[in-house]
């Protein structure tokens, strides 16, 4: 990997870490289907206007119903599960379960792909899991049950990206490959498609809302167009230039941001748990992306 493409995953991780904060304001106040398809909306939204600015052709080459069906599994059933996480596990909670994105790529590559993975990085893995695990996470807990549907609904979302990211290789990059803005700008038409309905449904026959709270207004328009269509053109790009595997890598990094923006506008403690955290999930990450070469050198000169 290029050192543009570790960068890359730093700002990535630092705008998705963002957007559980986002959530956990809006969803409450909302509600989970109303918040995913204002994110996916407003989402479409940016990506149309970056890529007017752009003057991108909007060509999809073959491939717009394989970027809609995308936009389903990689947005429009994620964003929901984890608005409906926001409404009972605390950012850091639901940021911690994201990292489970590569265990779950990794299983899904290894049963339906045909991907072969080498002990370190089923060990890189493994060292990410204890890292999310030491960060030491935000808020309380009051109801068992509502932590076990908040969980649910987790592993539900990553289980979307994991196979979401075999799927745009497949799909997309082996075909010929297509511009990330357009896979994003077709998978965001995609995911806002498949919520209209409910979101429909929940404005005519839910519970009534307060639709003039401004600031919860500046957290859906700021998941939607920076966390959501900002970064859905950075994580195509990667995909496109370092894989499905390594790209899913970023979630190992977005709990360490998840937090650190609580401290710095909520005014959460950062804990020793989460700084040693930190430095195991940076170690993970280098041991899931570096070259495999490199390994086996430094393997045989040790032995």
């Amino acid at each position: 990997m290029r050192t543009s493409d570790y960068i890359r995953l730093l700002f990535l991780a630092a705008i998705w870490g963002a957007s559980f904060l986002f959530m956990r304001v809006a969803a409450p106040a909302f509600g989970a289907v109303n918040t995913a398809f204002l994110r996916v909306f407003f989402g479409l939204t940016g990506l149309t206007v970056i890529l007017l600015l752009l003057k991108s052709s909007f060509r999809f080459d073959g491939k717009f119903k394989f970027s809609l069906i995308l936009g389903v599994i990689n947005s429009g059933v994620p964003f929901f599960m984890y608005c409906l996480a926001a409404r009972w596990l605390p950012a850091g909670y639901s940021a911690i379960l994201n990292a489970t994105t590569p265990l779950m790529g990794v299983m899904i590559g290894f049963a339906f792909f045909g991907e072969r993975l080498t002990a370190k990085k089923w060990m890189g893995v493994l060292l990410g899991l204890i890292g999310i695990i030491v960060i030491t996470t935000v808020g309380e807990v009051n109801s068992t049950s509502s932590v076990a549907a908040g969980i649910i609904a987790c592993l539900v979302a990553t289980g979307c990206y994991g196979l979401a990211g075999f799927l745009t290789r497949r799909w997309i990059s082996n075909r010929g490959g297509l511009d990330p803005k357009i896979v994003a700008f077709g998978s965001q038409i995609g995911a806002t498609l498949f919520l209209l309905p409910f979101f429909c449904w929940s404005v005519g026959m839910g519970p009534a809302i307060n639709w003039s709270q401004g600031y919860v207004w500046a957290s859906v328009l700021a998941v939607g167009f920076i966390c959501t269509a900002l970064a859905y053109i950075l994580y195509f790009r990667l995909i496109a230039d370092i894989g499905p595997l390594r790209s899913l890598t970023v979630t190992f990094l977005i709990p360490p941001f998840a937090i650190l923006w609580g401290y710095l506008a909520l005014g959460e403690t950062i804990t020793e748990g989460f700084i040693i955290g930190s430095l195991i999930v940076c170690i993970a990450v280098w041991m899931l992306v570096s070259p495999e070469k490199a390994y086996k050198i430094i393997k045989s000169g040790t032995c």
